[in-house]
């Protein structure tokens, strides 16, 4: 059921203007840190805030209720759309539980005022219901104020997660059991860490965003509902007919000392780790099977589905990843909602077989991820968009003074878990880093 009854009427009005510098700036420090909304990448992409309106689903049908809903917010809509880029006009940003058992709702929202800026080119997007009047400050004079509190970052403290570090290998040593019994080829585990405000108050977002922006540019930072982060994977994108996904799996941590981390133990014989990630049968197969599931949700939906032999490395400022990026033409008409919906959840964030890999999961993590994990973007008026996977990421609580960061990685037979304990505190740095937990 819709959050906010939908109106008889909503208008969208988008005009071009020129934005230039950090778009981030432009957020109020005032607006409610669950308003926010962020899509960047390179500088480049969409903020806002407010809700104009917002739907939330839960369960096995939470992304179908979702685009149902979505469909009648596009019928009911009035759109003044002078710029026509991808992101201009009626869009709505979205993330998705991961789990159809989640206690965590699914959310799709229109903000009130959109920001954004693609190729040079920059426009703001205002929404009203009904019979209300148009902002009075023109979009222009909008775009002179700036958020002074940017860099200012919110005292905050980290506590155990609901595993404690200590006692994640034994969990990955009892997933390691049920992939050698023959159970499962491959699941991907998932922890958290709890941090809370020291004082009590409101975690504001707009400063955990800036320093992700600034740290991991060349990835996509995402607020949605309370949910923050900095994904370099590409769920899905959808743009003119074609569709683009990116496959990440299989990590090594980068910097001095990895390069030093030879199989052998042996610093006077140092291996580049990019040599020993694309070398490494462990991390081979992880990638290999999360690369099939993607071919094979997709195939459904396209034609002259492109996919590369072999997955090239990522470098992020932590670590390397083994990267895919598969494209084609679409064929069957979905949206980019209902593409993400098809994808997830992927070998990369599940498992292989996913409905084993899936109870092995809920067996063994002992918590609920809420929409870690799960689908994360935005889709516009024509069906347009792009989804990520909600990684290297947190959630506010309800209450907004406290939020779970995660982090995870792929099991397979060949795993070492005191190795899957350190790369899940290599993925927790982003956001460890973003909240000024960590200094490197």
């Amino acid at each position: 059921m819709p959050s906010n009854p939908l109106p008889s009427r909503l208008r969208v009005r988008t005009v071009p203007v020129d934005v230039t510098g950090d778009l981030l700036t432009r957020i109020p420090d005032e607006v409610d840190p669950r308003e926010v909304v962020t899509w960047l990448r390179e500088g480049d992409g969409m903020v806002g805030w407010g809700r104009a309106v917002t739907v939330r689903t839960s369960g096995p049908a939470r992304f179908a209720d979702a685009e149902s809903w979505w469909d009648r917010v596009r019928e009911l809509a009035e759109v003044e759309d002078e710029v026509r880029d991808a992101g201009s006009g009626l869009v709505a940003f979205g993330s998705f539980a991961y789990s159809p058992a989640s206690a965590d709702e699914s959310v799709l929202t229109v903000p009130r005022v959109v920001v954004g800026r693609r190729d040079g080119q920059g426009w703001v997007t205002h929404v009203v219901l009904d019979d209300e009047p148009w902002p009075p400050a023109h979009p222009a004079e909008m775009l002179a104020r700036s958020n002074p509190r940017i860099d200012e970052l919110d005292p905050v403290v980290e506590t155990p997660g609901t595993v404690p570090a200590e006692r994640w290998p034994e969990v990955v040593g009892r997933a390691v059991e049920r992939i050698t019994s023959g159970a499962v080829e491959k699941v991907v585990l998932a922890r958290d860490v709890t941090v809370r405000h020291r004082d009590g108050d409101v975690v504001r977002v707009a400063p955990v965003l800036e320093r992700l922006q600034r740290r991991y540019a060349a990835t996509w930072t995402f607020a949605v509902d309370g949910l923050v982060g900095a994904t370099p994977e590409m769920l899905v994108r959808l743009q003119g007919g074609r569709a683009r996904s990116r496959v990440l799996a299989g990590t090594i941590r980068r910097g001095a000392a990895a390069l030093h981390e030879t199989p052998q133990g042996d610093p006077e014989h140092p291996v580049d780790p990019r040599l020993r990630l694309v070398s490494s049968e462990k991390d081979l197969d992880e990638h290999a099977y999360a690369v099939r599931s993607v071919v094979e949700a997709l195939a459904p939906h396209c034609s002259d589905l492109q996919v590369p032999t072999a997955p090239y490395v990522l470098e992020l400022p932590d670590v390397y990843h083994l990267a895919t990026d598969l494209t084609g033409r679409m064929r069957s008409g979905a949206t980019s909602l209902r593409l993400a919906a098809a994808l997830h959840p992927s070998a990369a964030i599940c498992g292989t077989p996913t409905a084993a890999a899936a109870a092995v999961i809920a067996e063994l993590e002992g918590m609920d991820r809420g929409r870690y994990s799960g689908p994360v973007g935005w889709v516009d008026g024509d069906g347009d968009g792009d989804w990520g996977i909600a990684l290297r990421c947190g959630e506010l609580a309800p209450d907004r003074r406290s939020l779970r960061i995660f982090a995870g990685g792929g099991i397979v037979a060949a795993s070492n878990p005191h190795a899957e304990l350190a790369e899940t505190e290599v993925k927790l740095t982003a956001m460890r880093h973003a909240l000024g937990l960590a200094t490197r």
